[in-house]
């Protein structure tokens, strides 16, 4: 899946007064010389924890010490970030970062504690899925420019549900409506379930879900999916088409990466960024994120921490002017 590449420089952090020479060696030979841990931010299950427990088993049998999962939810996954950001950067503990909590959680909610440029050193993109446009069957829409008409000629546009507000999947309703110029009056539900039974029982028009997410109800039929925010198409649906097929240039994903406070030893990111990608490239690990539609991440270290900005800078504005308020 093609992503936007732009560079950064991240520094040495505590190490840049030594000279390589002295600091190098005394780190890589010691490291790993106890279990990591992977602080996920939100609940056990879904695929968040999937992604992490995949990518936790495959390199702990890479570096040969265990990798603990460690999942603390709350408040959009800024409380875990927090605690990331402030732990030791000796290397030994990371976070599952994402859109959420690196470019929409930190203009969501006050007083976020961490900020997602300084505050980390971004180690490597994961995975990417693709988000979706989702549609009751009974609304008379069978793609974007259908969706758009409907909403000029409904009294006070179309009612589009989420998982939450200020989510990535709101920010895509918001993003829309400013390309388009159709009405689209945002439905904040407490997940995704509870929003997508809000379409299927028509309580909404329709919703932005991730695409693993909307999969089983996409191929029941208990709703019609309308357009992805990719690039290309997903594999798995190929008959979904994109917003940009559709004459809408627009482009998103969710995104999952791992993350470490920002002074961790370079030498410790770039092993781990090698360690990790090995583990992306296994069949089994391919394979396991395909079922769910996630594209495991191929880009360098480098490029992955120019994306969370990218990302940073792309939706805190819009979560800002929308003014969408953590719940």
């Amino acid at each position: 899946m093609a992503m936007t590449r732009r560079t950064a420089m991240i520094g040495l952090g505590g190490m840049a007064a030594a000279p390589a020479s002295l600091a190098q060696p005394s780190i890589i030979p010691a490291w790993p010389s106890r279990p990591l841990r992977l602080v996920v931010t939100f609940a056990p299950g879904g695929s968040t924890d999937l992604i992490a427990r995949l990518v936790a088993t495959g390199l702990q049998e890479r570096l040969g010490q265990p990798v603990i999962v460690e999942n603390r939810a709350g408040a959009g996954g800024t409380i875990a970030t927090t605690h990331v950001a402030r732990s030791e950067p000796d290397g030994y503990t990371m976070v599952l970062a994402s859109s959420t909590v690196m470019a929409i959680g930190p203009a969501l909610y006050r007083n976020v504690q961490y900020d997602p440029i300084r505050d980390f050193s971004h180690v490597v993109l994961l995975s990417t899925n693709h988000l979706v446009f989702v549609t009751n069957n009974r609304v008379p829409a069978q793609n974007l420019n259908d969706l758009v008409r409907l909403a000029r000629i409904t009294n006070g546009g179309l009612n589009m549900a989420s998982s939450g507000s200020g989510s990535l999947n709101h920010m895509l309703i918001v993003l829309f409506g400013n390309v388009s110029g159709a009405t689209l009056n945002h439905v904040a539900y407490r997940g995704a379930g509870p929003a997508m039974a809000a379409v299927i029982g028509g309580e909404v028009h329709g919703m932005s879900d991730s695409l693993p997410s909307a999969a089983a109800h996409i191929k029941q039929g208990s709703v019609r999916a309308i357009s992805i925010a990719g690039e290309s198409r997903s594999p798995s649906f190929p008959d979904i088409p994109t917003f940009r097929e559709q004459g809408f240039d627009l482009v998103s994903y969710g995104w999952f990466g791992l993350s470490m406070p920002s002074a961790t030893p370079t030498p410790i990111l770039d092993r781990l960024h090698r360690e990790v990608s090995a583990v992306l490239k296994t069949p089994h690990v391919v394979e396991r994120m395909a079922e769910f539609d996630a594209t495991p991440g191929s880009i360098s270290r480098e490029a992955y921490s120019a994306m969370v900005r990218a990302d940073y800078e792309r939706w805190g504005p819009l979560v800002r002017a929308s003014g969408a308020m953590a719940e």
